[in-house]
């Protein structure tokens, strides 16, 4: 699949649900209204949408959600999954994760094939978390990245940047992350749905936070690729990898690899823009994959060249209405 810029897209991320047994102050409200259950598409569904991407060269899937390990019956979607990599067709199955049921699933997303996951965690202060997650319980997840690491799992820690919270514990955090191994990646606040407070106050840009670590460490630009818009920096004093994921203060386009798909089965092409591509209809409408196939080609001539982020005094208000747990995180 090439986008009209002529970007091979190879990377796509799946929410299979848009609910979460977290409430973080930058993602959403605190009484969220979620989607009715019977809008979502089945696991099975999801399995066949996953396995058509598949097929047109998809090669790196990441489960998403909301907390994709909150849906019932999940690891059946994975297992099911995992039988591309054994055909080599897909070379990567991966998710993203809160981390609060890592504890239960670890041993066996290893099992399916899963060799690294990416686990959301903004600060190690138990009181700050609770606060940053409004329900999230700091040894929960504290317990699940020790069992995913004792699982085999690769462990990222993706982090969000917040003004006048947790900004003076990056250093700490980075050295906590690096020191078990694992990288850190620090990611910019983004403008996505209403949440109740206006986002200029959490907004911390990552060019201000890496002059402030260059100050105490010594950062060496590297040309890492994983197919993800972060860039890497390696870490003289820990021996680490950090990332920085700017959608705000650096435009990260005109390499994108990759696009959404929610529970609902709707497509979109760039996290930033209203765009949307209804893949369910065709899904549904037969049980060859002719018309999806159609429908996803379509989608992807439509694919923009970049996206339509912005956060400023003037903008306070989200530059796209759908929330990142609708998109997939």
């Amino acid at each position: 699949m090439t986008d009209p810029f002529g970007r091979t897209i190879s990377y796509l991320r799946v929410s299979i649900t848009d609910r979460c047994d977290f409430r973080c102050v930058y993602c959403m409200s605190e009484d969220m209204t979620f989607l009715p259950r019977a809008d979502l598409l089945t696991l099975e569904e999801l399995d066949r949408l996953c396995s058509a991407f598949i097929a047109k060269g998809v090669r790196k899937l990441r489960l998403t959600g909301g907390e994709p390990l909150v849906r019932r019956n999940m690891m059946s979607l994975v297992r099911s999954l995992s039988r591309h990599l054994t055909t080599g067709a897909l070379n990567e199955l991966t998710l993203t994760t809160n981390g609060s049921q890592l504890e239960r699933f670890a041993a066996e997303l290893a099992d399916c094939g899963v060799r690294r996951i990416n686990v959301s965690l903004d600060t190690l202060d138990p009181a700050k978390f609770r606060a940053i997650t409004r329900w999230g319980d700091l040894d929960k997840v504290l317990a699940g990245i020790a069992a995913a690491r004792a699982a085999g799992l690769a462990v990222k820690i993706n982090a969000v940047a917040l003004k006048n919270s947790n900004e003076d514990e990056i250093p700490a955090l980075m050295e906590w992350a690096h020191g078990l191994g694992m990288g850190l990646t620090l990611i910019e606040v983004m403008p996505l749905g209403e949440i109740g407070e206006g986002r200029i106050d959490q907004y911390v840009p990552l060019s201000l936070v890496r002059a402030r670590l260059a100050k105490q460490y010594t950062l060496t630009d590297l040309a890492d690729d994983t197919g993800g818009p972060a860039r890497y920096v390696a870490v003289g004093e820990t021996g680490g990898k950090l990332g920085f994921i700017t959608p705000m203060t650096h435009n990260f386009c005109e390499s994108c690899n990759r696009v959404r798909i929610t529970c609902t089965g709707t497509l979109h092409t760039c996290l930033g823009h209203e765009d949307a591509s209804d893949l369910r209809k065709p899904l549904r409408a037969s049980a060859d994959d002719q018309l999806l196939g159609e429908a996803i080609d379509r989608a992807i001539g439509l694919k923009p060249k970049g996206h339509d982020f912005i956060i400023d005094r003037r903008h306070d208000r989200p530059s796209v209405s759908r929330h990142m747990s609708v998109t997939g995180g």
